[in-house]
């Protein structure tokens, strides 16, 4: 597994629900094509995958 992994918002969150946007938040995706470059770790992987249909997401 590797250490870090990319992650860009390519979908916007609105209309989704409070949810959605509080993990989008968490993750510090605030504006449409922002990327980000995180730790992988188990809880960022589930992050992710709640927001899934959002973001894309590369592994480094």
């Amino acid at each position: 597994m590797s250490e870090t992994i990319t992650i860009t918002l390519v979908k916007s969150g609105i209309g989704g629900t409070k949810r959605i946007n509080a993990t989008l938040t968490g993750l510090g995706l605030t504006k449409l094509n922002k990327t980000v470059t995180r730790k992988d770790t188990p809880s960022m992987r589930g992050m992710v995958r709640k927001v899934s249909h959002l973001v894309r997401i590369e592994e480094n």
